[in-house]
């Protein structure tokens, strides 16, 4: 018979995702609710080692559902990646009579989360990060929130763009996954999208295309450039020289993390949170919660990890066809 869960703790990994104060809030509150201490681990991983750990109630999670970020903070932990630091961390679970432990990020984090579960602390990971790129889900906290704050910003650009008839290379966060790339192609129109998972690295294409567009009387032209590929200023030098078209790179970064989570976001990650902790009160460790097909479900993190992710193939090709 699985060990009764007393206290469970919480953390943010990884990068910062909007929609985490909103699992997090979950968490504490769900635990609360089935008669469980919680307490909140500070910083992340570098946290745990650390030791930055805090009791949380009800009223220490108020007012923080609608705020960008994570209360808790996150760091980089190169430490946690030995086994040291892991055996470390669960000591320190087991000192501070943490016996569940909700882990909000991503790949990254749930690595450690599963370290964690190997030795001893029953652990549920809940995907948060605005890449989209957790293979287990269709769904990741931070998202929709990321990929509106984009969308948002390229319109602007794309307006001034438009009245000076220039070419807009306009670079959105997505270092390996072009998700958020593909996403604001589509809801803006872009006449091309540049995108980790496909890109041929043949910059001439992208010349032709823009040559050909003003053949036509095409007056502007919206690139938008995943980071995973970058280079977008020197990239924005060489279509100018190429085509005679004043081209501009814009670079929107962290602004992407930043800002209120949308409706989708908070309801997401409210109820994931809640699920983790159902999770962790039914007996259940070493899992992800992923919502798949409409429903939310819970996956073995060893075989979450192992999963595969990739753009749809149909999206992209519409995205081309739409374009034209």
């Amino acid at each position: 018979m699985a060990k009764e869960i007393n206290t469970i703790g919480v953390l943010t990994s990884g990068g910062d995702a909007p929609g985490m104060n909103a699992a997090i809030r979950a968490v504490v509150r769900t635990a609360i609710a089935h008669g469980k201490k919680v307490k909140g681990v500070m910083r992340g991983y570098q946290g745990l080692l650390d030791e930055e750990i805090i009791d949380m109630g009800k009223h220490s999670v108020s007012d923080i559902i609608q705020k960008g970020g994570t209360i808790l903070g996150t760091a980089r932990c190169d430490d946690f990646r030995t086994a040291e630091g892991q055996k470390r961390g669960a000591d320190i679970c087991h000192k501070h009579g943490i016996d569940g432990l909700v882990v909000i990020g991503g790949d990254g984090s749930f690595q450690g989360a599963q370290k964690l579960a190997h030795l001893g602390v029953n652990t549920i990971g809940v995907p948060g990060t605005i890449d989209l790129d957790i293979a287990c889900t269709d769904y990741t906290i931070g998202f929709d929130t990321a990929v509106n704050t984009a969308m948002e910003a390229i319109d602007k650009v794309r307006d001034t763009s438009t009245s000076h008839e220039r070419c807009s290379i306009i670079e959105v966060m997505g270092r390996h996954a072009g998700y958020i790339a593909l996403w604001c192609g589509l809801a803006n129109g872009a006449e091309d999208i540049l995108l980790p998972e496909r890109y041929s690295h043949d910059e001439q294409k992208i010349i032709n295309h823009i040559i050909d567009s003003r053949k036509i009387g095409k007056k502007h032209h919206l690139i938008i450039n995943a980071e995973g590929i970058g280079h977008s200023t020197s990239m924005a030098k060489r279509i100018e020289a190429a085509t005679g078209m004043e081209t501009r790179a814009t670079i929107l970064g962290h602004m992407q993390r930043g800002g209120s989570p949308t409706c989708k976001d908070r309801v997401y990650a409210s109820i994931m949170g809640a699920y983790a902790v159902d999770a962790l009160v039914a007996g259940k460790s070493s899992r992800v919660v992923a919502y798949k097909h409409g429903e939310y479900i819970d996956f073995d993190i060893d075989e979450a990890l192992a999963m595969r992710k990739d753009i749809s193939e149909y999206d992209y090709n519409i995205s081309k066809v739409l374009a034209r």
